[in-house]
């Protein structure tokens, strides 16, 4: 559609067409201009729910929250019935906020189903390491599921889940709340309407943050992967699904490399001690130290579990970082994740992507570049630029929002939905999806240790 049928805000005809002209436009300017769907989030399938879907919260941690509030916001779509997790406060808050009955709450997930089944579905987010062994027996019992990612730790877990989802027609979704947020939402219509024609090659980097990256993957529960997962697992499954489907080719094969670079023992300060509280020399200084991030700054506070009343917070956070983890030095961990990695996959049509994971920044959320025969386009989750090749022309588009985009109760409404209605098709990503950007990231850290090239393949 030619950009000089078109003029937004009082903006001339010949300034419009200039090539040099940046116009920063609100989708429904950008859908108008390009002939795009106005809505991205509205789906036929969508239909009144003949009554609330009913579920029950396996692990009551931050993710669990998220997705659980939905029943908050939207009581006549879910409600939410039990809760089971093993920490008395995380369990008691819960049950507050829903108004769980004290029959339906459970200490352990296994309790949960020794009872008949007295709800719809469960939402699983516990810790990793449970998630394929709730998930099946979730199955075994009849429930329908809405799962945090990843699936499972190996791919026989991932397997093992998609064929018990089939062979018990149950609906299994996963947490890959990116294809939810209106950023990728609006690539992924832009890309579809080949507005920049056919893709040719994408890069897309993750930039966990340097803080993010101590916290979580340093010293926090995902910084072994022998315990847990491989980060390429743990934290950029969403990414190698968010290219699977903006790409929508089969994915051929991948190599990877990428390492631990910073956050080793040979990297420790002179005059550094085991924890940052046993009076390190350089604690003042550095950008990691857990009594400035945790008891100065009072940030991501939510892993010590602290009581509503903030009267004794000073000492039960000083002694949190005495005693667990998140107060030791980041360089005298037990740690392995990599704090860097690229990734180089080829995709059907010989297309290609390169995915690139950064532990050491200093900003968080995604950077995304893909070229097409017509146009290209670069965004960073709250801005996207199209630029036309043959005019020139560069047209924008900004939203401030959070680091999942805004997606993650866009994805729990789509699984209520399919719930309630028992369709699984409603779900932007089914269980066999889900499971193809799994084996992405398997296959990334075998290729990454064995300096290979990976071919991948759902079916053995």
């Amino acid at each position: 559609m030619p950009f000089k049928n078109f003029s937004f805000r009082n903006i001339a005809r010949d300034t419009f067409n200039q090539a040099t002209e940046s116009l920063l436009l609100t989708w429904h300017e950008i859908a108008t201009l390009f002939g795009l769907k106005h809505d991205i989030y509205k789906n036929p399938l969508h239909k009144p729910l003949p009554k609330p879907v009913t579920a029950i919260l396996i692990g009551a941690g931050n993710r669990g929250n998220i997705y659980a509030d939905y029943a908050l916001i939207h009581p006549d779509e879910l409600n939410m019935v039990g809760v089971a997790d093993s920490h008395a406060i995380r369990n008691g808050r819960f049950a507050r906020k829903h108004k769980i009955i004290a029959a339906n709450r459970f200490y352990t997930w296994e309790d949960v189903f020794k009872r008949e089944k007295f709800a719809d579905a469960v939402i699983i987010a516990t810790p990793d390491q449970l998630h394929a062994p709730v998930c099946l027996q979730a199955l075994d019992k009849g429930y329908d599921v809405l799962l945090e990612k990843p699936i499972g730790l190996t791919e026989e877990e991932c397997r093992r889940i998609h064929e018990k989802a089939v062979s018990t027609g149950r609906i299994v979704g996963v947490c890959h709340v990116l294809r939810y947020s209106p950023y990728f939402r609006q690539l992924k219509e832009i890309i579809t309407a080949k507005t920049i024609g056919d893709i040719v090659s994408v890069q897309h980097m993750e930039p966990i943050g340097f803080s993010h990256m101590a916290h979580s993957y340093v010293r926090g529960n995902w910084h072994n992967s022998k315990t847990t997962s491989p980060i390429i697992l743990a934290k950029s499954c969403h990414d190698t699904d968010i290219l699977r489907w903006l790409i929508n080719e089969p994915v051929e094969d991948l190599q990877c490399y990428g390492g631990l670079r910073h956050f080793t023992r040979n990297n420790a300060p002179e005059g550094s001690t085991d924890r940052c509280t046993d009076g390190c020399a350089v604690e003042g200084s550095c950008p990691f130290s857990a009594l400035q991030i945790y008891y100065r700054d009072r940030k991501r506070l939510y892993v010590f579990d602290l009581p509503e009343q903030r009267k004794n917070w000073d000492y039960i956070i000083l002694k949190k970082l005495k005693t667990t983890d998140y107060g030791r030095c980041v360089y005298r961990m037990d740690n392995d994740q990599p704090d860097h990695i690229t990734v180089n996959i080829r995709f059907g049509k010989n297309i290609t992507a390169v995915f690139s994971m950064e532990g050491l920044t200093s900003y968080e959320g995604r950077c995304t570049r893909i070229m097409g025969t017509k146009g290209d386009i670069v965004g960073d989750m709250e801005t996207y630029t199209i630029t036309d090749f043959r005019t020139g022309q560069q047209t924008s588009w900004s939203l401030k929002t959070d680091f999942h985009g805004g997606g993650d109760h866009r994805l729990v409404q789509d699984w209520v939905q399919a719930v309630g209605h028992q369709n699984a098709g409603i779900l932007s990503s089914t269980i066999d999806v889900s499971v193809v950007s799994h084996l992405m990231a398997f296959a990334a850290e075998r290729s990454r240790l064995n300096h290979t090239i990976e071919e991948i393949k759902l079916n053995k």
